[in-house]
């Protein structure tokens, strides 16, 4: 027969069991997503997986931006997926060209001090690409931005299609021109609507074009990527941010989206994007898919 301390301990044991576990039920944890496929996967498979591990969910995606980074640092947002190059240079108005590390450590140091974490980055980075048709022979021998910037100064005539933005930006065609050593002339610049980019190269109405390197039409248009092997770009890795008190409330947290965290990278990402935006696959049923794929639900 057990003693009466042995019961009065097992009894406590159970009742702390019960209370984690009711906590994390009363919790209610706001998802925040931005206005684009991408966004919109991630903050989907981050309610998915969080509802899994026992949390109230409250989803809020298919916001701007600014409205987004506001509502986290306001705290109406608990947790969302943010572009280390987004918080540098839209937040933080830092233009220091830096890489992918220092990035990821500056905006974890600056965004500490509004209360916010960030995670561990995954090894997606949606910085901005230069991309070429995998077919096009003209363009072959070009592996890197170094080679794209000898074959201008070199005279050979290539069309890029980019959005009217792009020419404009610091971090856009400037900064690409003084880091390489090149510079285009206007008759070899499509502009065009982002979107449309894409749609131009890939019906071979230009040799090269502006995107998003983790676009899911990279990979489903077949188009191959120029390195860009001297860093002009800014890093835009994807990371998972939580607001620090809702960290520490919930440390169930954390765990679960360092695990999605690890799984992701431009190929994966490209490849997630292309299901929706080109297979016209559910946001829902893509998520789902994903997570149980990888064991993460």
């Amino acid at each position: 027969m057990k003693s009466l301390a042995t019961i009065l301990a097992l009894a406590a044991v159970c009742v702390g069991a019960v209370a984690v576990a009711g906590y994390a039920q009363a919790t209610t944890i706001v998802v925040g997503g931005k206005d684009f496929t991408e966004q919109l996967l991630l903050a989907e498979m981050t309610t998915q997986l969080l509802k899994h591990e026992g949390f109230d969910v409250d989803k809020k995606d298919g916001l701007g931006s600014q409205v987004l980074r506001d509502a986290q640092v306001n705290g109406q947002v608990d947790v969302y997926w943010e572009y280390t190059g987004t918080s540098l240079v839209a937040y933080n108005k830092i233009a220091a060209r830096m890489n992918a590390a220092d990035t990821y450590k500056k905006v974890k140091e600056l965004d500490a001090k509004l209360g916010l974490t960030w995670l561990n980055p995954s090894k997606a980075n949606n910085t901005y690409a230069l991309a070429v048709r995998a077919s096009n022979d003209r363009i072959n021998s070009i592996q890197t931005l170094s080679d794209l910037a000898k074959s201008y100064n070199d005279g050979q005539h290539l069309v890029m299609a980019l959005d009217a933005e792009f020419p404009r930006r610091p971090d856009g065609l400037p900064a690409l021109e003084k880091a390489y050593g090149f510079s285009m002339t206007r008759d070899e610049r499509r502009s065009m609507n982002s979107g449309l980019t894409y749609q131009a190269l890939r019906d071979g109405l230009v040799d090269l074009a502006l995107v998003f390197a983790t676009d899911g039409r990279v990979k489903a248009f077949n188009f191959r990527l120029l390195t860009d092997d001297k860093g002009a770009f800014p890093s835009y890795d994807l990371v998972p941010v939580v607001r620090t008190s809702i960290l520490k409330a919930n440390p169930g947290i954390e765990k679960p989206l360092n695990d999605l965290s690890a799984k992701l990278n431009n190929d994966v990402m490209q490849t997630l994007n292309a299901k929706v935006d080109v297979s016209r696959k559910s946001i829902k049923d893509v998520a789902r898919n994903f997570l149980a794929d990888n064991g993460l639900i």
